[in-house]
């Protein structure tokens, strides 16, 4: 896993990333592992106008990047804009816990192995405007997970959508929460509002101890939050709400998400009360069932793990399978500055 710290404006932190990487012969539309076909061309084209009413600052990175790359500013759109609408898609698993002083987010980011190399954690730090956010991902630019200098987190895991429309798309949106949101309350407040192009759900929690999912596709959106004796929420890669359950695909092949998730479900219902940040990397780890116990071989992986300690701003996180990679705490430096709340 790569991690980078970038401080600036977005246009000056896509710039510099994208001419330090181009200096190294690092082009990044050479490593995309998929055409940037017609389709995706004319889908992020259609969805610039979202970005522009609600989140022009992303562009303003994009481009940065690109001049920084010295690449078609069209294409590397085409491939940030489409991803999660469009498939290939991770396939990850992700539960908040909030009780007795504790308030944990966990995640899996469930991918193809070959991509693993290309996951990156990230430190972002603006000089004004935007809240400064630590997070992972496989898409730079886009996020995946983090968790910003207020002590809001959230992780995404995709859904395949039932109808791909114009829109701001899952990482995007996760980023968008990360900069310009302070509380749980705050995301479920902006996700109303906010067009959307692919299927996913967030697992949403905060420093106060509000904790919730929100499961969102361009035809609506839902909130499931904790039931009362049951502390906790999870999302896998199907809908679980009532409203948007319907969509549910029982075509394609989820990577065991139902499997994953009644996983989360019994072992949380189990332990009730008395989670602890070690139980938390035991679950992520496969100790009380299936998660992240898949055949490499098959090309599916679990290529990181994370658990975000919000009430003592800490971040754990194994840098590949979390059966065979231990936890590690996010040492001093930046990233421990910015959850200690130094960054704001």
């Amino acid at each position: 896993m790569y991690h980078e710290y970038f401080a600036g404006t977005h246009y000056e932190t896509g710039f510099h990333w994208g001419a330090r990487l181009a200096r190294h012969g690092n082009f990044l539309l050479d490593n995309i592992g998929h055409p940037i076909t017609k389709e995706r061309l004319e889908f992020s084209a259609a969805c610039v106008p979202s970005y522009q009413a609600y989140f022009p600052e992303i562009l303003e990175e994009i481009q940065g990047l690109a001049d920084g790359q010295r690449c078609d500013m069209a294409k590397l759109q085409a491939f940030l804009l489409s991803m999660y609408a469009m498939p290939p898609q991770p396939h990850c698993s992700c539960f908040a816990f909030s009780s007795g002083g504790q308030v944990l987010l966990g995640r899996n980011s469930d991918f193809l192995p070959g991509l693993q190399k290309y996951s990156m954690n990230v430190t972002y730090r603006f000089p004004s405007g935007a809240c400064s956010f630590t997070g992972n991902t496989t898409a730079f630019v886009e996020m995946e997970d983090g968790v910003n200098a207020h002590g809001l987190a959230v992780g995404l895991t995709s859904v395949y959508p039932p109808a791909v429309k114009p829109g701001m798309n899952g990482g995007m949106l996760l980023r968008y929460f990360l900069e310009r949101c302070k509380t749980t309350r705050d995301v479920l407040e902006s996700v109303r509002s906010l067009p959307i192009s692919s299927a996913q759900t967030f697992t949403v929690a905060d420093a106060s101890g509000e904790i919730a999912v929100v499961e969102c596709c361009s035809e609506g959106v839902e909130i499931l939050r904790p039931e009362e004796n049951r502390p906790y929420v999870c999302a896998v890669n199907t809908f679980h709400g009532p409203s948007l359950g319907q969509w549910k695909d029982t075509e394609r092949d989820d990577w065991h998400s139902e499997r994953r998730y009644q996983t989360m479900t019994d072992v949380l219902a189990r332990i009730g009360t008395e989670m602890t940040l070690e139980k938390a990397k035991a679950l992520l780890s496969g100790r009380y069932g299936f998660l992240c116990q898949y055949d490499r071989k098959s090309g599916k992986d679990t290529i990181w793990s994370v658990i975000y300690d919000l009430k003592n701003r800490q971040v754990f996180r194994a840098e590949g399978n979390p059966a065979r990679c231990k936890f590690r705490e996010d040492g001093p430096g930046e990233n421990s500055c910015h959850l200690a709340g130094n960054l704001l």
